[in-house]
């Protein structure tokens, strides 16, 4: 009986022991299972929010769901037109990208282009609204609690960056088919950029300025010039435009050859093919070359005048306009010297000419320099011309105490003179001199006459035949100013004669200075050389005739004392000159006249009482050819010396070079 109480207690204590093992295993299981869970409920406790968020307009009132309706329908429509808009755009992408489609199709690449700006625009001002309005909603919503507000957080910041769109609605299509349009225009203006060749001088100049580009490169320069200057690019099309054309005017130029401009000669004899040159090139370049540029760049820019003046000074700059103004300066600058007048006259009258071009091409703000450098430049040469001009009076009468021309001939001033006055008395100067006078007397609030003008060449005439007496007395030999006062006379009234000069003159002095060549030959020949032949008289000869002796010793005295005149008159007269060819021929036949004849006959009668005469030698030096060679060798010149003329100060005091005025003027024909 105890036995089976204890084996009944034993198996109750088997099977406590095997539930309690199980209870600890199921523990251990349900701790290895709630470990494993607890991040799991960590998300499910992390979700819980969104999950209420998301079901929160299902527990929103109805009347609050059913007022957001209208606000979101009147947004979304406008943001449904601008997400159209985008479509449209990445639509043209194709089009406006492909290879060569402007060169193509211009008007059709624009069309295009058009289009896309039009998209452009619209977006710019419809984006921002729509997304203004995308975010009234959002508002909305979050007031009244019916989204997730992370959610609308992120949305609102998405649509603040499209109230204010960037410049790249179109992923930067715009600027890709704006740089294709700027190859096409660089494409058009290198297909014509051959340079404008010079007409050779003398050529009949053309009545307008050359057509450079054709008319159907034009309206393709000028449409795309419209696109790229409406979006932008203002500095860089008048760069583009300025490099392309001046490239061409720099090339032109160059064909000319300028590099004279820049090394031009201080002297103004030496500046006389410059300037002339420098007319010609000033002309070409003004009223052709830039002219037509000018032309061009109107039709180009169309309605941008602005932009053609800026990019048209540009081009200008490129023209060597101010080197062109440079070289005139020089010229002012140059020495001193009657010459000078001339050239500044030369440099004044092209300018002058060009006024009204300079006017049109140089009269905007753009082109100040150039306006400036040129008004300095007419103020020095009209200053220097009327300075040079004035003066010329004074520099003849400062020559009066200078010696005259030792062998009787020219003085180079009177040459000088009679060609210089004739010169400013002619078509090509007088004028440019008249108006530079009117302007000069213009600035002092005075006026000018062209009689003021004939009376000032007339007073320098005066001094110079003042001269004339001076240095005729500065002859120590009286004869020998008889020469000089016949030579400079009449190579005076011979250069004067047929002239503007003589027209100023008028008749009646023409006929006084004709005059003059024949009364100083005649006193010439009276007091020289017609003194000569009555030393061969026969005075004494007839009365004894029957003494032999006796007459030969007269005849032997006679022609010592001829020969020996002869020989003192020829020796002097040798280094006296005649420059006029007729005029020497005529008194070396006068000369020959009066001493040939006389001496002939003297010699045929007399000659040979003392030919037969062991010293006859003595006596009879010269055969009558022979004398007749001598005689007729008389006053030819000599090789001309170099000589100058230039302007002294006021004061007195004279270049030495002044001197070579004065030397003969022997080769004057």
């Amino acid at each position: 009986m105890d036995q089976d109480v204890d084996d009944r207690a034993a198996a109750s204590l088997a099977a406590a022991a095997r539930s309690l093992r199980a209870g600890l295993e199921r523990s251990r299981a349900m701790g290895q299972a709630l470990a494993r869970g607890g991040p799991r409920l960590e998300e499910i406790q992390a979700a819980l929010p969104a999950l209420e968020a998301a079901v929160r307009p299902i527990r929103a009132p109805m009347a609050e769901l059913a007022a957001a309706g209208p606000h979101i329908d009147r947004a979304v429509g406008p943001a449904a037109a601008v997400l159209k808009v985008f479509d449209a755009v990445h639509g043209l992408e194709p089009p406006l990208l492909e290879a060569g489609a402007a060169a193509r199709d211009l008007p059709g690449y624009l069309a295009v282009l058009g289009r896309l700006e039009e998209a452009l625009r619209f977006l710019s001002g419809n984006c921002g609204l729509a997304a203004e309005w995308l975010a009234d909603i959002v508002e909305y919503l979050g007031d009244h609690d019916l989204a997730d507000p992370r959610f609308l957080a992120e949305v609102g910041v998405a649509l603040d960056g499209l109230k204010k769109p960037s410049g790249y609605l179109d992923g930067g299509l715009l600027a890709a088919a704006l740089d294709v349009l700027e190859a096409e225009f660089r494409r058009l203006l290198a297909e014509h950029s051959a340079p404008l060749a010079m007409q050779p001088h003398g050529a009949t100049p053309a009545s307008s300025a050359p057509t450079r580009v054709p008319t159907a490169a034009v309206r393709k320069l000028s449409p795309i010039l419209d696109r790229l200057l409406a979006n932008g690019r203002q500095d860089h099309c008048i760069s583009l435009y300025a490099d392309a054309r001046g490239g061409v005017v720099s090339a032109s130029l160059h064909a000319l050859g300028l590099d004279y401009l820049h090394n031009p000669a201080d002297d103004a004899q030496a500046l006389g093919p410059g300037v002339e040159l420098w007319g010609r090139h000033l002309e070409f370049v003004v009223r052709r070359l830039l002219e037509s540029e000018r032309q061009l760049c109107a039709k180009v820019f169309g309605q941008h005048k602005d932009d053609a003046s800026v990019c048209f000074a540009e081009i200008a700059s490129r023209a060597s306009v101010l080197d062109f103004l440079r070289f005139g300066r020089a010229a002012a600058d140059a020495k001193k010297d009657p010459i000078k007048l001339l050239r500044l006259l030369e440099v004044f009258d092209s300018l002058n000419k060009l006024r009204l071009d300079f006017n049109r091409l140089f009269g905007g703000k753009v082109c100040a320099d150039i306006q400036c450098q040129t008004r300095d430049l007419v103020k020095l040469l009209v200053d220097g011309s009327v300075e040079i001009f004035e003066e010329l009076i004074v520099q003849v009468e400062l020559q009066r105490h200078m010696p005259p021309p030792a062998d009787g001939g020219v003085p180079r001033l009177v040459t000088f003179i009679v060609e210089y006055c004739n010169q400013l008395l002619g078509e090509k100067y007088r004028p440019v001199l008249a108006q530079v006078l009117t302007i000069h007397r213009s600035w002092r609030k005075e006026v000018f006459s062209d009689k003021m003008l004939a009376v000032a060449v007339l007073n320098i005439v005066k001094a110079l035949e003042a001269n004339f007496d001076v240095w005729s007395k500065a002859y120590g030999n009286k004869i020998q100013s008889y020469i000089f006062m016949m030579n400079t006379r009449w190579h005076f009234y011979k250069h004067v004669k047929a002239t503007k000069l003589a027209e100023l003159l008028g008749d009646v002095w023409i006929r006084d200075h004709e005059k003059f060549k024949d009364f100083y030959l005649t006193v010439f020949m009276r007091d020289s050389w017609g003194a000569l032949s009555p030393l061969l008289n026969r005075e004494g000869l007839i009365l004894f005739s029957k003494g032999r002796a006796t007459a030969k010793d007269l005849v032997k005295q006679r022609l010592k004392t001829f020969n020996a005149r002869f020989s003192e008159m020829f020796h002097e007269q040798s280094a006296w000159i005649i420059p006029d060819k007729d005029l020497r021929r005529e008194t070396c036949d006068l000369v020959i006249q009066a001493i040939v004849p006389p001496y002939r006959s003297y010699m045929q009668n007399y000659g040979p009482l003392v030919e037969q005469d062991a010293s006859a030698s003595k006596y009879v030096k010269y055969t009558v050819d022979g004398l007749g060679k001598m005689l007729g060798s008389l006053f030819s010149p000599r090789p001309k010396r170099s000589g100058s003329f230039q302007i002294g100060h006021s004061n007195g005091k004279i270049t030495s070079a002044m001197t070579g005025m004065y030397r003969s003027a022997s080769t004057v024909k």
